[in-house]
C-alpha cells in the first residue's frame, strides 16, 4: 500500500505529540523506526502505519492526501515571541482550515476572486496598489470602508476568524486549489482586525507565493503590506488635511470616522509628515501613558465573516451531510469537523 508519510507526521504534531510519546502508545513500535519512516525511508509495515493513524484519530484514507498551504505559500504575521509548540498548533490548524476550504469547494462554488493583483516587482508602490484596490472595491475615496469582511467576501477572498493567542495577528496564503484566504485573530480590537485584515489584503495583492526564506526579505515585504494597509484604510489624499499639527483631543473623532486605531493615525500622520518625529514620539508617549494603547476608547464598527460558516451549514442543511459523512468525505477526523466548523468563533486555549 502506498501512503504519504508527511500526512502521518502531520496528524502526529496536530495532535501534540512527539515521536517518543506516539511510540511510546503504540505496542512494537520504536522511535528510531518512527524516526526514519518519517524522513521518508519506509521502514514502517503498512500494518503498523495503519495501527499508529488510527491511534491518532485520523482515518486510512487521510494518508492518501498532500496538504501543503502552510508555512511554504503563507504569509504569517506573528509576534517574535511566540513558542514553539503555539507556534505550531497554529500553522497546523490553519493548514486543516485551508483543506477544509478546497474540500468544500468540491461541492459549492466560491465567489470569484475578482480583486487583480498587482506584483510590487514589477515597479507599482504598495500605495499605488492599495489606491488601485480601493477602485476595484468601488469604495468611495473620501471615505472609510465599513463592511470590510463583507466586501472582501464578495470579492472572492474567504475570511476567517481565529480565536487564539495574542501573539498571532492574521494569515494569508492561497490554499492548494488556488482559493485565496486570510485567517485573522479574533480575539483583537476591531481596529486591530481591520488593520490586519488590510495588511494580509496586501500581501495577496502584491506578493507572490511563496515567500522567499529570507529574514531581511520577509520584514520588507511585511513593511510594504503596511504601507498598502495604510493607504487602503487612511487614503493619503483624503486624511492629510486632518492630520496636519495633530493634537491628542483630536485623535477620538478621527479614529471614529476612519474607523482605525489612535495609534495607527499617530503613524499616519508621522509617514505623512504632517507631524515632525518628536511630535510623534510625544504622542505615542501620551497614549501610552493615558492607558489607551492596548485599550483605547471609541468604538469602531466591524461586520463579521460568513462564507465559510455558511458553506459548512449549506453541507448540513442543503446537502444533508451529518458531521460523520463529512468526516468520511474529507478523510479527516469529526473532531476536525466539530472543532472548525460547528461556531465561526475558532479557538485554541493555551
Amino acid at each position: 500500500m502506498s501512503f504519504n508519510y508527511r500526512q502521518l507526521i502531520f496528524a502526529r504534531e496536530y495532535r501534540g505529540l512527539t515521536q517518543s510519546e506516539l511510540a511510546s502508545n503504540i505496542v512494537g513500535l520504536s522511535q528510531s523506526n518512527l524516526s526514519k519512516y518519517e524522513k521518508g525511508f519506509g521502514l514502517l509495515a503498512d500494518e503498523m502505519v495503519l495501527k499508529i493513524i488510527d491511534f491518532l484519530g485520523f482515518p486510512e484514507s487521510w494518508l492518501q492526501h498532500n496538504i501543503s498551504n502552510l508555512p511554504e505559500n503563507a504569509h504569517y504575521r506573528k509576534r517574535t515571541t511566540i513558542t514553539k509548540k503555539v507556534k505550531t498548533e497554529i500553522e497546523y490548524s490553519i493548514r486543516l482550515i485551508g483543506y477544509l476550504v478546497d474540500q468544500m469547494s468540491d461541492s459549492i462554488e466560491w465567489p470569484e476572486f475578482r480583486l487583480i493583483p498587482l506584483n510590487i516587482e514589477e515597479g507599482y508602490t504598495p500605495e499605488t496598489i492599495a489606491k488601485n484596490t480601493r477602485k476595484i472595491l468601488k469604495i468611495t475615496p473620501n471615505e472609510p470602508l465599513k463592511s470590510i469582511f463583507t466586501l472582501f467576501e464578495n470579492f472572492g477572498v474567504i475570511v476567517i476568524e481565529f480565536e487564539i493567542t495574542e501573539k498571532f495577528d492574521g494569515v494569508s496564503f492561497i490554499t492548494d486549489k488556488g482559493n485565496p484566504v486570510i485567517v485573522i485573530n479574533k480575539s483583537f480590537s476591531n481596529d486591530r482586525k481591520r488593520f490586519t485584515l488590510a495588511h494580509e489584503l496586501g500581501h495577496l495583492m502584491m506578493h507572490d507565493f511563496p515567500i522567499p526564506d529570507n529574514r531581511n526579505i520577509e520584514k520588507i515585504k511585511e513593511d510594504e503590506a503596511n504601507r498598502f494597509a495604510s493607504e487602503f484604510l487612511m487614503p493619503a489624499e483624503f486624511i492629510k488635511n486632518s492630520l496636519f499639527n495633530l493634537r491628542l483631543s483630536s485623535l477620538g473623532q478621527l479614529k471614529s470616522y476612519w474607523l482605525t486605531s489612535m495609534a495607527s493615525l499617530i503613524r499616519r500622520a508621522r509617514d505623512l509628515k504632517c507631524i515632525n518625529e518628536d511630535k510623534y514620539t510625544y504622542l505615542s508617549i501620551e497614549l501610552s501613558r493615558d492607558g489607551k494603547r492596548k485599550n483605547e476608547d471609541g468604538f469602531v464598527y466591524i461586520d463579521e465573516p460568513s462564507l465559510f460558516i455558511e458553506a459548512y451549514k449549506l453541507h448540513k442543511n442543503e446537502l444533508e451531510y451529518s458531521d460523520v459523512d463529512l468526516s468520511n468525505a474529507f478523510s479527516i477526523p469529526v473532531d476536525v469537523i466539530e472543532r472548525f466548523c460547528k461556531t465561526s468563533r475558532l479557538k485554541i486555549v493555551k
